[in-house]
């Protein structure tokens, strides 16, 4: 089969998956949840009709039914949008009306204040105990974290955005091994969050605050470069267990977009492991209340 053929399979049961969707959409909104009368006996199947869904969308009829049939019409998000209004459509299936459409999905609308982190969430991160762990929002604002984040990172609870912490933090700094380096692909990674979101002033506001605060961030962030989030390596030089390494991965959580758990792996065969179990360890909780106490 050549590649025309097998473009034009994918689209026919593409348009075939569209008028499907759309028919059990559209039969499980009654007429009185759209704000219309039921019509009584004359009703022969639930829901509404189509003629019904093409007014309260403000299309045309014959335009809509074309829809439904899955032909080859010119659509955009407006009316997608519209029609996913009048079929009561959630977030996840109104995106999902727009790749049967043959349009990209929108943006992932993400609404009001962000929210704290579940408890499920905070225990996933708990559960990753010796290793550290820790939730970022979209603008790495650190939502929550876990005992080894802090005491790997030298990240303390007073800190309110990892990245603003990465280029103002000089404890961070001196514990991470390679820093300046890392810096530019950390500002590449953050462009990249902050271009899903171009109307967003929470980014700006971070950028507007890294700027003021450190002449590298402005050096670097004037490159514009931009990098995806991806597995990366992190090293550390620790006071007390000395060199560990990394594989830090991001995951995103379906049931709330805006949030992102960040997992930190021991790298394999660096002893990373180890020095982590000692240091969750009551030994080296002894020996680190004696260091700061002399």
């Amino acid at each position: 089969m050549d590649a025309t053929a097998k473009t034009t399979t994918a689209d026919e049961r593409r348009r075939a998956d569209l008028r499907q969707f759309l028919m059990s959409r559209r039969a499980r909104v009654s007429p009185t949840e759209a704000g219309l009368p039921d019509g009584g006996a004359r009703r022969r199947t639930p829901g509404l009709r189509r003629e019904e869904v093409a007014v309260l969308a403000g299309v045309g009829v014959s335009w809509y039914q074309w829809l439904e049939q899955g032909r080859d019409i010119t659509v955009s998000g407006q009316v997608l949008d519209s029609v996913s209004r009048v079929l009561r459509l959630a977030e996840a299936e109104r995106r999902h009306l727009y790749v049967l459409a043959g349009l990209n999905p929108p943006l992932v609308r993400v609404v009001g204040e962000q929210r704290p982190a579940s408890a499920g969430l905070t225990r996933l991160i708990e559960a990753w105990m010796p290793y550290p762990a820790q939730i970022i929002d979209r603008y790495w604002n650190n939502v929550a974290g876990n005992e080894a984040l802090q005491e790997v990172f030298g990240i303390d609870a007073d800190c309110r955005n990892c990245f603003v912490n990465f280029f103002t933090s000089p404890v961070y700094q001196a514990r991470h091994v390679g820093w300046e380096q890392d810096a530019a692909r950390v500002v590449a990674e953050y462009r990249a969050a902050a271009t899903d979101f171009p109307e967003d002033e929470g980014f700006r506001a971070i950028v507007e605050e890294l700027r003021a605060a450190s002449p590298l961030f402005a050096e670097i962030w004037a490159r514009g470069d931009v990098q995806p989030l991806g597995t990366r390596c992190k090293h550390i030089d620790h006071p007390l267990v000395g060199a560990l390494a990394f594989e830090s991965t991001q995951l995103k959580v379906p049931e709330r977009p805006a949030l992102i758990v960040v997992l930190h792996n021991p790298a394999p065969d660096t002893g990373t492991a180890e020095k982590l179990e000692w240091l969750a360890s009551p030994e080296a909780r002894r020996g680190s209340l004696r260091r700061v106490a002399g």
